[in-house]
C-alpha cells in the first residue's frame, strides 16, 4: 500500500479541514517538520514571535472555522500558551503542533537545551493539558495517523485547541495513505431519548410567551447553529439582542435586532423590556463577567432557556446530551408560526445609528462618545472589525454593522495586545475566503482594527507580517497617552498606567512598508473628516494606518466608566 511522512499525513488533514495557511516560528526542534509545510500545499506564515502567531491562529480559526501554528519544543510553546490559553476560554479551534528532540534524546533524558537542564521533558506537555482539550504525542510510528484523527476531531468539536507533538525523528518516518481517503467524523453524537419531551417543552413556553426576547451569545458559533437561528429570529418576529461575544454573528440590520444588551448599563428602555420578558432563549450562552457586564445581563432564572451545544437549562434545571443542531432543526420543523405573539413594543427602544460627518464637523478635539458611531458609517458588507481590550473594544460594541460582518471584542480572556496579530489571522482567512469565493459573494471586504497605543505597543512586530503578505487591513490606533481603560478603573494620574510617547505612523517603515503605506494623523473632527474622506483609505489595498488622538482620560460614555469602577470590586 502507499504511503506519506508523518508530517505529510498531518498537514494533508489539516488541508482538508480548511487550513490553508500555517502560522508559526522556526526553532530547531521543528526545521525538518517546516520542509513538509509548502510541499503539502500549505502556505507558511512565519510570525514575529510564538505569542503572535497563537494570537493570528485563533484569529484566522474564527473566520474559517480552525487554524493551526508550529511552533519548537519549550520556549517556543510557552511563548505561545498565553494565546492557546485564550482560545481555549474563547473556543477557537487551533492546532498547536509542538516539534521536540527525538525520541532518542528523551529516552536518555539528556541535559540539552530549551530544558530545565534535568532530564525531564514532560513538564511543558502537560502545561499544555490544562488549557487544550486533547492532546497526543506521536511516539510509535503505527498508532500515529489515528491519534492524529482523534485529536483533530476533538477541536472540531469542542471549537478549543489541541496538542500534537513531534519528535523530530518522526517526522519523515512512512505511514499508511490509507485513513486520508475517509473524511474525519465530526458529527456530534445521538440526542437522548427526552430529546423531543424537550422540544414540547420549549414549544410550549414559545406559545405561551407574551414578551419574549432572544439573546444571542458567542458560543453559537462554534456550536454550528447560526443558520437555523437567523431563521429562527426572522420566522419570529422577537426582538434579540447580543452580548459582545455574539455581536456581529447575525444580521443586526433587521428590525429586530437591538444590538448589544449591557444590563444595568444600558439605556432604562432596554432594562424596561428585557426585565419584564416572561421568555428568554438564550443561545450559546458564555456567561463570564465581563461579558455580561458584571453579570446583571443575565436573565432572571424563571423566564430562562439556555441552549449550549449539548445541553438545555431552564432556570437551574439542566439537561444534558442534546445537540443544539438537532434540537433547533426540530424546533424549527415544528413551530406553528400561528401560535407566536410578536410584542412590536421592542420598536420603540432606540437602535444603533451612524453619524455622519457634518454632525461631529468642527475644530473641536475628538472624543470616543461621538466616535464609533462615525467610524460604523464607513463599514461596508463583509468587513472585520476588530476591537483591542480597553475602550476601543467597548467603542466597536456601539458600531451599527452592515450584513455578513464579523466583530471581535473583548470577551473573557482580555490579553492586551491580541487584536492586532489576531487581525493578520482573520485578514488573512478572509483573503482566502473570497479568493474561493467562499464568502457570500463578496470581494472588496476588508478587516479593520481598532487597538488603544498600550496595546499597539504589546505585538506591534506583527504590522510586519501584514506588509509581507499584502493583507488588507486599515489599522486605527487610538492614542489617548497610555492605558486610559487602566485609568478609568483605578489610578487615573498613577505613572503605572503611563507608556513610551512613540511615534506610530513611523511603525510601517520599521517593519518593511514603504511610502505605499497610508498613514494619517487626526486631533480633531475636521482633521479625522478629511482622513475618512480619502480613497486611498477605504478603497486602497495592503495596510493602512491612521492615528487618532484623544483626551488621555477620554472614553466611549459615561456607563462604561461606571461599569469599568465596579469591575475594580469583583
Amino acid at each position: 500500500m502507499s504511503s506519506v511522512t508523518l508530517a505529510e499525513y498531518l498537514f494533508t488533514r489539516l488541508v482538508q479541514l480548511g487550513v490553508n495557511s500555517l502560522h508559526g516560528v522556526p526553532g530547531d526542534f521543528n526545521l525538518r517538520l517546516l520542509d513538509y509545510v509548502e510541499p503539502t500545499g500549505l502556505r507558511w506564515v512565519g510570525n514575529a514571535n510564538e505569542l503572535n502567531a497563537g494570537y493570528a491562529a485563533d484569529g484566522y480559526a474564527r473566520i474559517k472555522g480552525v487554524g493551526a501554528l508550529i511552533t519548537t519544543f519549550g520556549v517556543g510553546e510557552l511563548s505561545a500558551i498565553n494565546a492557546i490559553a485564550g482560545a481555549f476560554a474563547e473556543r477557537a479551534a487551533v492546532v498547536h503542533i509542538v516539534g521536540t528532540p527525538s525520541r532518542e534524546t528523551q529516552d536518555q533524558r539528556q541535559l540539552v537545551h530549551h530544558t530545565f537542564n534535568d532530564g525531564e521533558y514532560r513538564r511543558f506537555s502537560k502545561m499544555a493539558s490544562h488549557v487544550t482539550v486533547a492532546q497526543t504525542r506521536l511516539w510509535d510510528l503505527e498508532p500515529s495517523p489515528a491519534q492524529i484523527d482523534e485529536v483533530l476531531q476533538q477541536c472540531l468539536r469542542h471549537s478549543r485547541p489541541v496538542y500534537i507533538e513531534i519528535p523530530v525523528d518522526m517526522v519523515d518516518q512512512p505511514v499508511l495513505v490509507e485513513r486520508l481517503s475517509r473524511p474525519l467524523d465530526i458529527s456530534p453524537l445521538p440526542p437522548v431519548s427526552c430529546s423531543k419531551v424537550l422540544m414540547v417543552r420549549i414549544l410550549d413556553r414559545i406559545y405561551a410567551a407574551k414578551r419574549p426576547v432572544i439573546v444571542v451569545d458567542g458560543e453559537s458559533r462554534p456550536m454550528g447553529i447560526l443558520g437555523q437561528l437567523q431563521r429562527f429570529i426572522i420566522t419570529t418576529q422577537w426582538p434579540f439582542w447580543t452580548t459582545a461575544y455574539g455581536k456581529g454573528l447575525l444580521d443586526e440590520t433587521t428590525s429586530n435586532c437591538h444590538g448589544v444588551y449591557r444590563g444595568r448599563f444600558d439605556s432604562l428602555e432596554a432594562q424596561a423590556y428585557v426585565n419584564g420578558a416572561d421568555l428568554v432563549l438564550y443561545f450559546g450562552p458564555h456567561l463570564s463577567s465581563s461579558n455580561t457586564f458584571s453579570c446583571s445581563a443575565i436573565p432572571r432564572d424563571e423566564v430562562a432557556i439556555y441552549i449550549s451545544d449539548m445541553a438545555v437549562q431552564f432556570g437551574r434545571e439542566l439537561f444534558r446530551d442534546i445537540p443544539a443542531q438537532h434540537l433547533l432543526s426540530q424546533i424549527l420543523k415544528g413551530l406553528d408560526i400561528k401560535r407566536v405573539v410578536s410584542d412590536n413594543a421592542h420598536q420603540r427602544i432606540p437602535r444603533l445609528s451612524s453619524l455622519t460627518l457634518s454632525e461631529v464637523a468642527g475644530p473641536s478635539p475628538i472624543t470616543q462618545n461621538h466616535l464609533w458611531r462615525l467610524l460604523a458609517g464607513y463599514l461596508r458588507p463583509g468587513d472585520i472589525v476588530l476591537g483591542e481590550t480597553g475602550t476601543a473594544g467597548y467603542g466597536v460594541r456601539e458600531m451599527a454593522l452592515p450584513r455578513h460582518s464579523r466583530v471581535f471584542t473583548p470577551v473573557t480572556w482580555l490579553s492586551i495586545g491580541y487584536m492586532l496579530p489576531a487581525s493578520q489571522g482573520a485578514a488573512l482567512a478572509q483573503r482566502e475566503l473570497m479568493m474561493a469565493d467562499e464568502y457570500q459573494g463578496i470581494r472588496d471586504a476588508r478587516t479593520i482594527l481598532f487597538i488603544g497605543d498600550g496595546s499597539f505597543q504589546m505585538t506591534a512586530q506583527e504590522l510586519g507580517t501584514i506588509i509581507r503578505l499584502g493583507l488588507n487591513v486599515v489599522v486605527f490606533v487610538v492614542n489617548n497617552d497610555g492605558y486610559t481603560i487602566e485609568r478609568c478603573i483605578h489610578g487615573r494620574q498613577q505613572a503605572y498606567n503611563d507608556i513610551t510617547r512613540w511615534r506610530y505612523l513611523q511603525a510601517p517603515q520599521l517593519f518593511g512598508g514603504g511610502e505605499e503605506v497610508y498613514t494619517a494623523s487626526a486631533r480633531t473632527w475636521d482633521e479625522l473628516g478629511g482622513i475618512l474622506t480619502t480613497d486611498q483609505l477605504w478603497n486602497g489595498s495592503g495596510l493602512r494606518m491612521v492615528e487618532i488622538v484623544c483626551h488621555r482620560e477620554d472614553a466611549p460614555d459615561g456607563p462604561l466608566v461606571e461599569y469599568l469602577q465596579r469591575q475594580n470590586s469583583v
